[in-house]
């Protein structure tokens, strides 16, 4: 069988017996599914021999490249040692030392990491955290959560409630708690001639009055720090962060920093909350955590959290929550590496000229008819396309605009996996200069087919 043949046969045996996520399965009688035998750096190769280039990382999760050989060896050699132990009750080398890592690198003031097996997951443990704190400490009355309009931050049934992306939440929302929402300081709606400092401390002015009203119901904020990723990448000043942290104090209010997708260099700094100096109650990581390797998630919290639920077993105020694979070997081992890139290669140093050829490449979409708005935080960076430049009037959605340019940048070796009518670059910081060049031609040719009528 040659290797066309394969990758057609390979794409009908997948879609006689797969589901795949956030996908209608019926686009596939149109749009070819891509089988994929090999990664290697930023390039993804087909039974074909054809390479596409993975300008989102696979969704977010992948920092240096597929098939690292350095992330490769350290997993290889765990392997051969432990894949997995239950850890309750046990410990190991890996779990322990990554644990040691992340307080070391966190924010000051946290120590203490509970791991999780993904995303959503991190934030279920971040929200069960914060509101049985507030009911060992004698306030029952605290149960809800404050989170921004557009936000996102899972799909399981407690991360969805806190998020507000229609897409994913409307259909479900009779499973859901409620929540109180605040405006977002997306910067996308500033007025005209408002910096983004100007505009995200005037919308703080909603999130302050909703804490001074409703703080005595409160358990936490949740936020996804600088960027929301899910709702369009929308992009917002540190100074929000700042003002944040500060009310939640004032007013009795965890804060929960949802770094899932943001942590781990996106924003420019290894985490998005040190833009704004401030030190979450809870802190969600997973995604890059292992390089794209395996699925992890850790939240970092305080000590005074650990110690509201330290006391004799008889009291039953302990934090009863578990997953299978929480501490895994392999994924622990793999998150370890991760770190060990970050530390000998100056990846921080790196990725801010990386982001700034990414800045140059795009420029000259911001003078496209049908482009509202170029906007880029650290190694994310956001092209809006629109219907009418002048209104910022957005493409119908049933248009799918994006899809077009998906098609696009397939045809053109490039994995471009547009949210709407917004394409963005979230690449892997192994990408070159020359790649990133090369991608934002792929993606300029994209938005003019996507938008010629």
């Amino acid at each position: 069988m040659s290797r066309p043949d394969l990758n057609a046969a390979i794409a009908a045996r997948d879609l006689a017996v797969l589901w795949h996520p956030c996908t209608q399965m019926k686009d596939h009688e149109q749009l070819p599914m891509v089988p994929i035998r090999r990664g290697e750096g930023v390039w993804l190769e087909d039974f074909d021999g054809r390479r596409y280039l993975d300008a989102i990382s696979s969704w977010w999760v992948n920092l240096f490249g597929h098939a690292n050989p350095r992330i490769n060896a350290a997993v290889r050699e765990q392997l051969e040692q432990l894949e997995h132990v239950i850890l309750a009750g046990f410990t190991h080398g890996p779990a322990l030392e990554l644990a040691e890592r992340l307080v070391a690198l966190a924010p000051p003031g946290l120590g203490r990491v509970f791991y999780a097996d993904n995303g959503s997951s991190a934030v279920e443990v971040a929200l069960k955290m914060s509101f049985h704190y507030w009911r060992n400490c004698g306030r029952p009355r605290k149960t809800k959560f404050v989170t921004l309009a557009n936000s996102y931050h899972g799909e399981t049934l407690g991360a969805l409630a806190v998020g507000d992306v229609a897409l994913y939440k409307e259909t479900y929302a009779p499973l859901l708690m409620e929540v109180l929402t605040a405006p977002s300081p997306d910067c996308h709606a500033c007025e005209p001639g408002e910096s983004w400092e100007a505009h995200s401390r005037r919308v703080f002015a909603d999130m302050e009055a909703l804490l001074a009203a409703r703080a005595d119901e409160v358990c936490a904020v949740i936020v996804e720090p600088l960027v929301q990723c899910a709702g369009a990448m929308r992009m917002y000043h540190p100074v929000y962060l700042s003002l944040l942290r500060d009310a939640c104090d004032r007013h009795g209010v965890h804060l929960i920093a949802d770094e899932i997708a943001v942590g781990f260099g996106r924003t420019g700094t290894l985490f998005a909350c040190e833009q704004a100096g401030v030190t979450p109650d809870f802190l969600c990581l997973s995604k890059g955590l292992t390089g794209g390797y395996l699925p992890l998630s850790a939240v970092v919290t305080r000590e005074s959290v650990y110690q509201a639920f330290y006391d004799d077993y008889a009291t039953l105020r302990a934090f009863l929550h578990s997953h299978s694979y929480t501490g895994n070997a392999l994924a622990c081992r793999a998150a370890l590496a991760t770190l060990d890139i970050f530390a000998q290669d100056r990846v921080i140093e790196a990725n801010a000229a990386l982001a700034r050829a990414m800045a140059e490449a795009a420029a000259p979409l911001a003078d496209h008819p049908h482009v509202g708005e170029v906007r880029q935080t650290g190694m994310i960076l956001a092209i809006e396309m629109v219907a009418d430049r002048a209104k910022r009037t957005p493409y119908p959605w049933q248009e799918r605009r994006g899809l077009r340019v998906y098609r696009h940048a397939l045809a053109r070796g490039a994995l471009l996996r547009p949210l709407g009518n917004v394409v963005y670059f979230m690449p892997p910081y192994v990408i070159t200069p020359e790649q990133i060049r090369w991608l934002a031609g792929v993606a300029a040719e994209g938005i003019d087919l996507a938008t010629r009528d």
